[in-house]
C-alpha cells in the first residue's frame, strides 16, 4: 500500500484549490501549478470541513474495514 509523505489537509486544500483554478476543473487555466502553490492554504478550513465530515463511516465504509480505525485515522488526520 502506497503512504503520501504529505498531509492529508494539505492535499485536500491542494485539490480543492487545482479544481477552482484549473481547467481541468472549474477554472480557465491550462497550467495551475504556481498559484495551486500559492493559494492552497486559503482552502485549508474547506479541508479540515471534509475531514471533519468523513469522521464517521458511511455504511459501505464500515462494510469494508473497521470503522474504529477509520475514525482513528480522520482524528489523527485532524490533529495533525
Amino acid at each position: 500500500m502506497d503512504i503520501s509523505k504529505g498531509d492529508v489537509v494539505e492535499r485536500l486544500a491542494r485539490v480543492l484549490t487545482a479544481q477552482r483554478l484549473s481547467i481541468n476543473g472549474e477554472g480557465d487555466l491550462a497550467s495551475a501549478g504556481d498559484q495551486v502553490d500559492a493559494q492552497w492554504p486559503e482552502h485549508r478550513a474547506d479541508a479540515i470541513a471534509i475531514l471533519k465530515a468523513l469522521r464517521e463511516p458511511d455504511r459501505a465504509m464500515a462494510a469494508a474495514g473497521d470503522p474504529a480505525v477509520w475514525s482513528r485515522m480522520i482524528a489523527a488526520a485532524l490533529a495533525e
